[in-house]
């Protein structure tokens, strides 16, 4: 099946100590290998807050699919993503972890949207056993 969208990036520099930027020159950003990770850390970014941003943006738009879909009146909803960085044996893996937050609906109809969206994501079937993932939604 043919790509409906491709995003291109470059990165450059030293790796995690570098910059990247896409193609179409609508992001450009300095890395900076974060303190907790050994580096100096700093005023640039990393790969797993672009990881996170981008996952959250991602999961949100399923989550208003789903609930557009199911006819759930969701209101001030957003996705807090938390993207760690694990050992292993052998270098190392990324855990995610995505907090729902919405009003609209009650705790079970919340639920149900989140794990619905959780099979829609396009980020969460590209990590579907690979890494660690878990939702959760609170409802305000």
């Amino acid at each position: 099946m043919a790509a409906i969208y491709t995003a291109i990036a470059t990165a450059t520099g030293d790796g995690r100590n570098g910059q990247a930027r896409t193609s179409d020159g609508n992001l450009e950003v300095d890395l900076v290998v974060p303190k907790e990770m050994g580096g100096a850390g700093g005023p640039a970014t990393n790969p797993e807050q672009l990881f996170a941003a981008g996952y959250a943006a991602c999961f949100h738009s399923a989550l208003k699919l789903v609930a557009s879909r199911q006819k759930a009146p969701i209101a001030d909803s957003a996705v807090v993503a938390e993207v760690g960085v694990e050992p292993r044996d052998v270098g190392f893996q990324l855990a995610v972890a995505l907090h729902v937050e919405l009003s609209g609906v009650d705790q079970a109809t919340a639920d149900a949207l989140v794990e619905a969206a959780h099979q829609v994501c396009p980020y969460s079937n590209a990590t579907r056993g690979n890494i660690e993932v878990t939702v959760d939604a609170t409802v305000a």
